[in-house]
């Protein structure tokens, strides 16, 4: 083979690589976006998305608005012209009597482009507005926190962008910054962005991460992925933590299990063993315990097995090893005691009677997404632990495989949405049988 050939070989794998980078990231960011609202007998309000093939090489951005009535499980087709633009990724959130749309972003086969402006949807009159808010705001983003404090106003952190630095590379950025989006002298129709400066135990820097409103007006952040880049490779490292925002005090706090209070019993009976026994442990360092490490592990349908491991401290009493009782008995607690939802990101919260919910979402093992169907309960006025309601089940997944070859099928370009029929009403609606289309995403509880 020719110099030419072997360079046009190398490029074409080159660019193989980068599409299946950013098909791992435009999964984990790509969303539509719902929020509940309790008129009507409850209505939950989704805007826009994505459709996405398998292999993720044709993909279709909307702009439609529907709202499903709880009430009669029915789909209505919202039509309002001014609204925004085909999108995925955006956030949106219910304040007062209007739906909030924040960011996102919208993607062809041959160019991207991030969003950062605002509008405003009136359940009641059913238009659109988009504002202009006063002030420096966040710079264009997608899956990013969007919530409502108590005083009204609309928090906004973190989220995910990408910008091209070079031809054919482009680098994604974690955002980690938080603005405020506050109405001015209480006016609907003027709004100023705040720059934000929290204090606390702030979380990383991470995208795929879920959002909830806990009891006092708190934001609770849980789980996502920190990607790890280089130039033709992409690990995450998905995690499974809980932090939460004191909007009242601009503070972050990280979220920590009580300890059981078996093991507390047992740390106060080693102290008092450790006093009696001092003298004959004079001079004598005590034996640090191994960490415990919790492994799940599923076999896929070709016999690949995906190992998910947590590696937690162990609860036995420090400052000394365990006697060979309150190991045994230590075991068998730690193994109630660290039952915990595995690492994820993209998973659906909500907040009942101060407890929180945790279903779902996917985490990566190699090139290969896998979905999570499980559920878990955490009490937040205890914080006493997890409690696993629905277990992993291994053997209702499917595996949908990826192809490399190309001779795939033809692209569909996100062009089309330009050719979408303008919607012409103003607050017309349809309703009756017709159902939303599928695409990606998560319902948000506000």
């Amino acid at each position: 083979m020719g110099k030419k050939g072997k360079k046009e070989k190398k490029g074409r794998g080159a660019e193989k690589t980068a599409a299946k980078m950013e098909k791992k990231v435009s999964k984990r960011s790509r969303k539509e976006e719902a929020v509940v609202v309790p008129q009507g007998g409850g209505q939950l309000w989704v805007f826009g998305g994505e459709f996405a093939s398998p292999d993720g090489e044709q993909f279709y951005h909307y702009k439609d608005l529907w709202v499903l009535h709880l009430a009669t499980k029915s789909w209505e087709q919202v039509r309002s012209a001014g609204g925004p633009s085909g999108r995925s990724g955006h956030r949106m959130v219910a304040w007062k009597r209007q739906l909030i749309l924040f960011g996102g972003f919208h993607e062809s086969t041959r160019d991207y482009i991030y969003y950062n402006d605002v509008y405003t949807f009136n359940l009641d009159t059913f238009t659109w507005t988009k504002l202009s808010p006063s002030g420096m705001g966040p710079t264009p983003r997608s899956g990013c926190q969007i919530s409502v404090t108590a005083q009204g106003s609309i928090i906004i952190y973190g989220g995910y962008s990408k910008q091209r630095v070079k031809k054919d590379v482009d680098k994604g950025t974690l955002h980690s910054d938080m603005f405020l989006l506050k109405s001015e002298d209480g006016r609907e129709g003027k709004w100023a962005w705040t720059r934000m400066h929290p204090s606390g135990a702030k979380p990383t820097p991470r995208s795929g991460f879920s959002v909830a409103m806990a009891p006092n007006h708190q934001t609770l952040l849980f789980g996502g992925v920190c990607d790890e880049e280089e130039e033709e490779t992409l690990e995450g490292d998905f995690l499974n933590d809980l932090y939460f925002y004191d909007t009242a005090r601009n503070r972050w706090f990280a979220g920590q299990l009580k300890e059981p209070k078996t093991e507390k019993r047992k740390r106060r009976r080693g102290r008092k063993g450790e006093l009696r026994g001092s003298d004959e442990q004079a001079g004598e360092e005590p034996s640090p315990q191994e960490p415990l490490e919790v492994v799940r592990k599923v076999t896929t349908e070709d016999g690949t097995v995906i190992t998910i491991k947590q590696v937690l401290p162990a609860p036995g009493v420090a400052g000394r090893p365990p006697s060979k009782d309150e190991d045994d008995d230590g075991a068998e607690e730690a193994g109630a005691s660290l039952v915990a939802p595995c690492p994820r990101s993209s998973a659906m919260l909500a907040v009942k009677h101060g407890l929180l919910y945790v279903y779902g979402g996917m985490f990566e093992a190699g090139d290969r997404q896998f979905t999570l169907s499980d559920l878990y309960c955490l009490d937040l006025q205890k914080m006493d632990g997890w409690k696993a309601l629905v277990e992993m089940d291994p053997d209702t997944q499917e595996w949908l495989e990826e192809t490399d070859t190309e001779e795939e099928g033809d692209e569909v370009e996100d062009g089309d949405d330009d050719k979408e029929e303008e919607d012409t009403g103003e607050g017309s609606s349809e309703e009756g049988s017709v159902l939303m289309g599928p695409r990606a995403g998560e319902a948000i509880l506000a």
